[in-house]
């Protein structure tokens, strides 16, 4: 007789995730979760002149035009964070296996941080978007939050298929109701229109912004298995094609890496960090390279 599979609900995700995601980042992280993000819950304090290894993201232009010198703006951090959670969920975020789709690696990388946050006695809220913000649950503290967030994200439906995403409706969303400065996660394919880049790029000028970008294997390298018909993600629209044709698999490798390099430049350019999830890679890996990566730049 087969045991029934007890029910996915947002407890029983906590706790999966404390045993083994959350625990096992305590032993590698060993407690310095400030690795992973710069902490700036913070209040203006002051301004002084610009120093060689000073952040240019705290140059105080007004100031600076009227002194002829560059000038920073000083800020005194605060123990208690303010974080936000920007989720993607439209419907290239459901792409993935049986196994693992990136709409599963984005609830457990978001669960995760989030109990992380609240449990060091920080606060955690999250903007929901699809095809436009369906739902912004405001920031609180609490392990009652985190449930209250998991338990949202499961009764959020995928979405049908829809006009191409337009991440810039999301980003100035977030620019008109997040008004003291936070740290924010973006966590997104970022398969969207372009011209988000600019109100991501404002968007880090207010806040300690951090790119989280959901991935799967099989949207950078076609397998060898024959004719098959792809299916656009986001529009439905569907393309019959023959993956025992190597050159078709190059051109489609290729512009995944041309894809690739644009989305890097976009978040170098707006000056925001970019962390790689994919559906096949361990999370507790993934987030202990990333933190290693901030540690080593704030050297």
């Amino acid at each position: 007789m087969n045991t029934p599979t007890p029910a996915l609900t947002p407890e029983r995700i906590l706790q999966r995730l404390d045993w083994k995601v959350i625990r096992r980042l305590d032993g590698l992280l060993q407690g310095d979760y400030r690795t992973l993000f710069y902490g700036f819950g913070v209040d203006f304090a002051d301004l002084r002149e610009y120093q060689p290894e000073d952040d240019v993201r705290y140059i105080d232009w007004n100031v600076t035009a009227r002194m002829n010198t560059p000038y920073v703006r000083q800020y005194v951090e605060d123990r208690e964070i303010t974080a936000w959670f920007l989720l993607d969920l439209s419907p290239s975020v459901d792409f993935g296996t049986l196994q693992s789709q990136k709409r599963t690696v984005l609830v457990d990388f978001v669960t995760t941080m989030a109990r992380l946050l609240t449990r060091h006695g920080n606060r955690i809220g999250a903007i929901f978007f699809d095809s436009r913000i369906e739902k912004v649950i405001p920031a609180r503290g609490g392990r009652l939050q985190v449930l209250r967030l998991v338990n949202d994200l499961m009764k959020q439906p995928p979405l049908p298929k829809a006009p191409f995403t337009n991440l810039d409706q999301l980003f100035n969303g977030a620019l008109n109701s997040i008004r003291k400065r936070s740290l924010i996660f973006v966590v997104s394919d970022f398969i969207s229109a372009p011209g988000w880049e600019r109100p991501l790029s404002l968007l880090n000028r207010r806040h300690e912004v951090l790119a989280v970008r959901l991935w799967d294997p099989r949207e950078v390298e076609l397998p060898d298995i024959g004719p098959i018909i792809l299916e656009d993600a986001e529009t439905g629209e569907q393309l019959y094609v023959d993956t025992h044709d190597r050159k078709f698999r190059t051109r489609f490798s290729e512009a995944a890496r041309q894809r690739e390099a644009k989305l890097n430049l976009a978040f170098k350019q707006a000056g925001v960090d970019a962390m790689s999830l994919s559906t096949e890679e361990d999370l507790v890996g993934a987030i202990v390279r990333f933190a290693n990566i901030r540690r080593q730049r704030r050297k």
